[in-house]
């Protein structure tokens, strides 16, 4: 597992990296040209998957070039530790959402090769009938298919709580995740993780359960980061199953065999009383703090970004939170209950801990802005909320919300609680309340950051009590 050092609030004032987006955007445009499969699949993922191309690009093997080192080192790029093959070096951007650039020597084509990052290749090859010979085992940590021909080679690759680009790594071998059981035993993880108990009318049993359970998937997986890899693959369709937005366009992405690789954020929601067990499950599995919102004195609500420095997983960790909270680190200090819920806390109140019974608020994903809100309501009547960003570097909207079921015994749990009155009550029986979303994300310019004051807007436009 990577080392995991937590920085200081200040390390996360992101910028905007016009000139390294036109930099890698040169790059993939130099790869289209060069591809004739990538080009296609290009056009494609706008029609099909209102998607972008260079969203799905993992990483780009290019020609070294005199200086191109200071280059790269003036656009925000880093050398990382990793190399490819055994000596060319690898350049990441921890400031900005970017590809990996892999900088080889030797005649050749200034972009050498193109790799777009899928959840299974198998699933990609049968989609384009390519018949694409696999590297790297079932389940492996690294593993890569390959079309040859033309300027540029195309590659699709899946990647599993692993940044190198061995299909066969030696050091993993030799920390013993490389196993011939290896795969029989991430594959049993999965199913443990899938299989546990949600449903709980204690939620301290439902954690004290679900912890026991997330230390059962670390050991059978072999370690944190590829256990974190498989629980959100199980978090994400749990979320797929319960959101018609997210399973229509979940079945868009799947015929083209790309999955939810282009996932940017997951939204979880918890109350007060087990927000610190949440953010602790989430650093048990290697995740680390960034950012923490205290929305202001109006919004009634904070929350704790986290980022898994392997899998690029993000969260968006959300909570109630009084006005005079605002200097507290509500991650790691249990807060006492409101006397009224925000709209986090009745969320939680009408359909549970988002880690139990409720799963994840919502998705969010990458995709081009105006086509999945035009093409969700042309093809499936899926229609779209105001956008609460409209930045040229970050635009953001939120589908219509997923109307769910109030079960009795919460609704009057809340009753008898003085939280929702008897007309809401009704209501939530009779009706349902909202549940969840899919979020139409769109960024530019590498923006890794969120807008604050919007995210509070569309918080207060989804509280359940308003629908």
């Amino acid at each position: 597992m990577s080392a995991i050092v937590e920085r200081s609030a200040a390390a996360f004032q992101w910028e905007r990296w016009p000139e390294t987006e036109a930099f890698v955007d040169s790059l993939i445009f130099k790869a289209l040209e060069g591809s004739s499969f990538a080009s296609r699949l290009a056009e494609r993922m706008v029609r099909e998957t209102s998607t972008r191309f260079k969203d799905w690009v993992d990483h780009l093997v290019i020609a070294g070039q005199p200086g191109l080192a200071r280059q790269l080192s003036g656009l925000g790029y880093k050398r990382q530790a990793q190399t490819y093959g055994q000596t060319s070096p690898v350049y990441g951007h921890e400031g900005g959402m970017f590809p990996r650039l892999v900088v080889v020597v030797g005649d050749g084509p200034d972009v050498r090769e193109i790799a777009i990052k899928v959840e299974s290749i198998a699933d990609f090859s049968e989609a384009h009938d390519l018949a694409m010979t696999i590297e790297g085992y079932p389940l492996g940590p690294y593993r890569v298919g390959r079309l040859r021909g033309g300027l540029t080679d195309f590659a699709a690759v899946e990647r599993r709580g692993y940044l190198g680009f061995e299909s066969f790594s030696g050091e993993m071998a030799r920390e013993g995740r490389m196993a011939p059981h290896s795969a029989r035993n991430a594959l049993a993880a999965r199913e443990v993780w899938q299989t546990r108990r949600r449903r709980f009318d204690d939620d301290g049993e439902g954690f004290d359960a679900t912890e026991k359970t997330l230390e059962r998937v670390i050991e059978l997986s072999g370690g944190s980061d590829l256990a974190c890899h498989l629980i959100f693959e199980v978090e994400r369709d749990y979320w797929t199953s319960r959101n018609r937005a997210a399973t229509v366009q979940k079945a868009r992405q799947d015929r083209l065999g790309l999955g939810w690789a282009n996932h940017d954020h997951h939204t979880f929601r918890s109350s007060r009383r087990y927000f610190p067990r949440l953010i602790a499950m989430f650093r048990r599995l290697g995740f680390v703090a960034r950012e923490r919102f205290h929305a202001g004195e109006q919004a009634g609500w904070g929350a704790q970004i986290v980022e898994h420095p392997t899998t690029g997983i993000v969260i968006f960790a959300d909570l109630d939170l009084a006005p005079d909270e605002a200097s507290l680190d509500f991650s790691r200090k249990t807060l006492p209950e409101l006397l009224q819920p925000n709209t986090v806390g009745l969320w939680i109140g009408l359909h549970g801990e988002s880690i139990l019974e409720a799963g994840m608020h919502h998705l969010e994903a990458q995709f081009d802005f105006d086509s999945l809100r035009d093409d969700l309501a042309r093809e499936s009547l899926i229609e779209t909320m105001k956008p609460f960003s409209t930045f040229p570097f970050l635009r953001q909207a939120f589908t219509a919300g997923e109307r769910w079921q109030v079960s009795e015994r919460r609704a009057d749990r809340l009753l008898a609680e003085g939280w929702i009155d008897r007309d809401q009550h009704a209501k939530f029986l009779a009706e349902g309340a909202i549940g969840s979303h899919l979020e139409n994300l769109q960024r530019a310019e590498g923006f890794k950051g969120f807008n604050q004051h919007a995210v509070s807007a569309i918080l207060a436009a989804t509280d359940p009590r308003l629908h």
